[in-house]
């Protein structure tokens, strides 16, 4: 939606957090007659029943679309609607930030306008209003919640891979695909669509699209020990953001030296360092089997495996048979996952591992000094959103780090 459309309306920011915030501050540069108010649960707890009071919503993303009474559009949208530069929008189910953070570092190696956005943290429209020009580029990492109702979509749209997460969002794996397809919706034969040759799903849609579809390159531009990630999962994160340089001219040697140096986002297979004989892998973000079973894939030797949160139904059949396969010695489980997993593992495999069922992260660093073998890897990664215990998976790998560092 144009900002002009948006005159002489009676508009409500409907949630005020970090984005609803930057969008109100928009709007008061950009259009400063505009007539908005803003309102949140954190305000008031029947925040949504003010709608009927407003010709237009503008919505925050983690408030389903089924809940918004009026017409309504969001931050994204408008962000879309006004930017002149190049957009690159990043999704799929793991690896968003990480490929959208190398991509704005192989720009900015390259001396290009890059600015990094959308679902990483920095809301769109707070950069739109610092630059705004044809040379910017734009590299958005877009959540299923952003593309559940877009009406647009980027220059470069990037899928990494697809696996079932947010159902209590999105409430079927169906919905939660189309929300995520979305990216290319709005797609023509100017724009291009560059995708995982490996997931089937990625392959139909490359297919399907106007846009002109590339697959992740083949070429790795360094060896695969400089890479500064680890794990095949961002192998191809790196093939993908590679290719996305290349569209965009970038020198084999300024994608080279991004490459190299590059530094790894916390949380993601992050080494928190080797205490007492341990080495210690922060990997908070891996929040569904999937992640977690390719964090496994990704380092070894592990002698004691946090796993557990939020109960969202997951089938942890195909992870309980790689911890069984690696014969990981100990397990801390979390409420409430924590022991849908253990009765997974009892079920469907034979293998015994020493357990700790806990909701307290100090007890279970204190459960991993004491059994986790020397020379051998305490890993978190829960396989499970954070929420039961936790804010976010990033208050739960920083309780993680400072119980660990706190230890010895």
């Amino acid at each position: 939606m144009k900002l002009k459309e948006l005159r002489d309306k009676k508009i409500l920011i409907l949630g005020f957090g970090k984005e609803g915030k930057a969008t109100l501050k928009f709007l008061q540069q950009k259009l400063p007659e505009a007539n908005a108010d803003y309102t949140d649960k954190t305000f008031r707890p029947n925040y949504l029943s003010l709608q009927n009071k407003y010709d237009i919503v503008i919505k925050t993303p983690g408030i389903p679309k089924h809940l918004v009474t009026v017409p309504y559009t969001t931050a994204t949208n408008i962000f879309f609607a006004e930017v002149r530069g190049i957009t690159i929008g990043v999704t799929g189910s793991k690896g968003k930030s990480t490929t959208a953070s190398l991509i704005h570092h192989i720009l900015k190696t390259a001396g290009k306008k890059s600015h990094l956005v959308g679902n990483i943290g920095n809301p769109m429209l707070e950069e739109l209003m610092l630059s705004n020009e044809k040379n910017d580029i734009f590299v958005c990492e877009l959540s299923s919640y952003q593309l559940d109702d877009i009406k647009f979509s980027p220059h470069i749209s990037i899928a990494l891979n697809l696996f079932p997460e947010h159902m209590d969002y999105h409430e079927s794996i169906l919905s939660y695909y189309q929300a995520k397809q979305n990216i290319i919706k709005y797609a023509n034969h100017e724009d291009f669509f560059i995708y995982n040759p490996d997931d089937r799903q990625l392959l139909k849609w490359a297919k399907e699209t106007d846009a002109t579809s590339l697959p992740f390159t083949n070429d790795q531009p360094v060896a695969k020990e400089e890479i500064p990630l680890l794990g095949n999962h961002n192998i191809m994160n790196v093939r993908a953001a590679v290719t996305a340089a290349r569209l965009l001219k970038v020198t084999e040697e300024n994608i080279k030296s991004a490459v190299r140096s590059f530094t790894p986002l916390p949380h993601r297979l992050e080494n928190v360092g080797t205490f007492s004989g341990i080495t210690f892998y922060d990997d908070a973000i891996s929040t569904t089997p999937e992640s977690t079973i390719a964090a496994l894939s990704a380092i070894f030797q592990i002698g004691t495996l946090f796993l557990g949160g939020q109960d969202r139904g997951y089938d942890f059949g195909e992870l309980v048979k790689v911890i069984a396969t690696l014969k990981i010695p100990n397990l801390v489980a979390f409420p409430d996952s924590g022991k849908a997993i253990i009765d997974a593992l009892h079920a469907e495999t034979s293998w015994k591992p020493n357990i700790l069922e806990t909701s307290s992260m100090k007890e279970a660093v204190a459960f991993a000094y004491k059994n986790t073998p020397k020379g051998t890897i305490c890993l978190l990664s829960t396989a499970s959103p954070s929420y039961s215990l936790w804010k976010n998976f990033e208050e739960k790998g920083n309780q993680f780090q400072k119980y660990v560092t706190s230890h010895i």
